[in-house]
This record gives C-alpha cells, structure tokens and sequence, in this order.
C-alpha cells in the first residue's frame, strides 16, 4: 500500500496517531469518497483492508506526488449545510470530495498545544505532518479538477494554518446568523450531548479571544451553550476571513438555499472550476436537494427544514431567548463580540 500511496486517492490516510507518529493506510475508491459522508471510523468495516505505516515513509512517498490538483476547503459554523454542499460538487463531475478527514480533527488539536511544554508536536513537525497530508490529499482521479476538503466545523480553527501552508488553496466559511443557528441546534435530538461534548474545548478557545470573563461552562442553560457554540465558531472564522480576505468568502446558508444555482456558480468560480448555465440550472433542480446529505436514504427538503425549525423555535422558544441574551450580554463587554453578533444579522 505504501508503495501506491502516491499513484492514486485508492489509498487513503485515514487516521494518524501523534503517539506512536504511525498512519492507517485503507484501501478506497472513488464510489467509496461519493458514499462516505464521514471520513472518520464509520468507514472502517471487518472488510476493510489497511496497513499502519511510519509518518516517516508516508512522508517520503507523498512527495512522489504527481499531477496534484489544488486542494480547496470547505469550512462551518456547524450545522449550516456544507456536507449539502460538499454534495452538490460531488455533482459537477470535476470535484473529488473529501468530508470530514478524522487527520484534519488531529492537526487541530495538535495545533491548540503549539507552544506549550505538553505539544507532541514541534512547530516543524507539525509543518511537515500539514504538509505530508496535503499532497496527498492532492491526489485525483481522472475526472478531478479539484479536491474540496469538508472539514468538521471545529476544525476552522485551524483554516488560517492550512491555507498558510498552501497559496493555491481557497475556501469557503458557510455560517447562519445567530438565530436560526441557535433554532437549528435546539431543534436536534442529541443536542444536549453534542452541546456538552463540544463545549469544553469551544469554552477554552473563546475565553482565549476575550477579555470579558464567562460564566462556569456547567452554569450555561443549553441556549446559552449553543450560543456559546454559535460565538466560538463564528469567532474562527472572523480570524480566516481577517487573514485571507482574498482567498476566503463566508456564505449565510439561508441565503444559499434561496438561490442554490447562483450560490454554487459562486463558489465554483472561487475554487476555479467551470460553471456553465447548464449545469448551475441543474445543480438547482439536483435530486441531492430532497435528501438528507448526511445520510441520503431520508428525505430532508429546503421546506422540511424549515417546519422543522418552526416547529424548534415553539418548543425551544425560551432557550433560544436565553441564548441570545447571552449574546447581548457579552457584545456588550467586548467590541469584538459585538462586530460579530452585528456582522451576522444578530
């Protein structure tokens, strides 16, 4: 396997262990990246066929890398539509599609120990970890004119770093206001676990932001975490978007749904690819439209989301208010949190 590694996307770095600096290679295809909405541990099977191999060779084979295609990003908020997105290139023909790489989650939190005594990593080693994975998430198929990454919505903290290490690379930041994020959010099932799980890390990077101080993450209500979460991401793309203006452009997902052509001829043309009238109309009509990207065997509509945040906002009508008092609250404090509660519309 390491000796194809750098021939084809059929082998793939699934995962890589900063511990032992050891890289699961697994056998894929590209009917496998189409199907897969995450690239975590949900792909792994008892037939999958892999290897573990030293980020050493990796790295040696990646630089034998031919024909890399430029390797774009898609970055969130969370829960903003970007494996919809991500689904929609997958369409054109030309994208190879890569979402939610369980390295990219590793490079992140290697990335927050930076500078400190207990970083596994050195700045160098991370740098040449970075730039291992990027070429050989360079490689394509036939067809591919790009490779477009779908990171988890944590994983933006760590946008400014990649697009440093690559000046082809551009990306887009998909966001909602702070509102329907909050509605969204509420509106799930397992929110309150996704809220707490996610919370301490979202916790130590926004206070790392403000001077004002935060309330305890355990005294937060569940608005208030999720408007705790709408901040500590809205925050990291605020960064992206000061430091790449030119190579960034954010993208309110309510206003994508209301115009899916025109949208996706604009981010097709940020990432350099074709987008012929014809096919915009297409992507507009697309049948991935009226599934649920992250899980296509159900139904899910632009109309059904939105009686399913309706029906959010009457039951969760309270904790959305508290979320945005929070909000309030804060902006209040600090002139940062204020550009960004008023950049989103509030």
């Amino acid at each position: 396997m390491l000796a194809r590694l750098s021939a084809s996307p059929d082998v793939y770095p699934q995962k890589i262990d900063l511990n032992s600096l050891m890289v699961l290679l697994v056998q894929f295809d590209a009917d496998a990246y189409r199907r897969a909405s995450f690239l975590d541990d949900r792909i792994l099977t008892p037939a999958t066929v892999g290897a573990w191999a030293g980020v050493d060779p990796v790295s040696d084979a990646s630089r034998l890398v031919r024909d890399a295609r430029p390797v774009h990003f898609i970055f969130h908020t969370g829960h903003v539509g970007s494996t919809l997105v991500s689904r929609l290139l997958d369409e054109t023909g030309t994208v190879l599609s890569l979402r939610e790489p369980l390295p990219l989650r590793t490079l992140a939190e290697a990335h927050d120990a930076a500078g400190r005594t207990d970083a596994l990593l050195s700045d160098e080693e991370f740098g040449r970890i970075t730039a291992t994975l990027m070429r050989l998430w360079s490689r394509g198929y036939q067809a591919t004119r790009s490779v477009v990454i779908k990171a988890t919505s944590s994983a933006g903290r760590l946008a400014t770093a990649l697009l440093s290490a690559s000046e082809v690379s551009r990306a887009i930041y998909l966001n909602l206001r702070a509102e329907p994020y909050l509605a969204t959010l509420l509106g799930g099932q397992n929110s309150p676990t996704d809220l707490r799980g996610h919370g301490p890390e979202r916790m130590r990077r926004l206070q790392s932001h403000t001077g004002s101080p935060l309330a305890p993450l355990h005294s937060l209500s569940l608005g208030e975490l999720a408007a705790m979460s709408w901040l500590a991401e809205s925050w990291s793309q605020r960064d992206a978007l000061k430091q790449f203006p030119n190579r960034i452009f954010a993208l309110d997902f309510d206003r994508f749904l209301e115009s899916v052509g025109s949208s996706m001829g604009r981010i097709l043309g940020h990432f350099g690819l074709p987008a012929e009238t014809r096919q915009l109309e297409a992507l507009g009509r697309s049948p991935v439209l009226t599934r649920y990207s992250k899980a296509p065997e159900f139904a899910y509509t632009p109309d059904v989301r939105a009686e399913l945040l309706r029906d959010s906002r009457r039951r969760n009508g309270d904790q959305i208010r508290q979320g945005l008092a929070w909000l309030e609250r804060l902006a209040a404090s600090d002139d940062a949190v204020a550009e960004i509660v008023q950049g989103s519309g509030g």
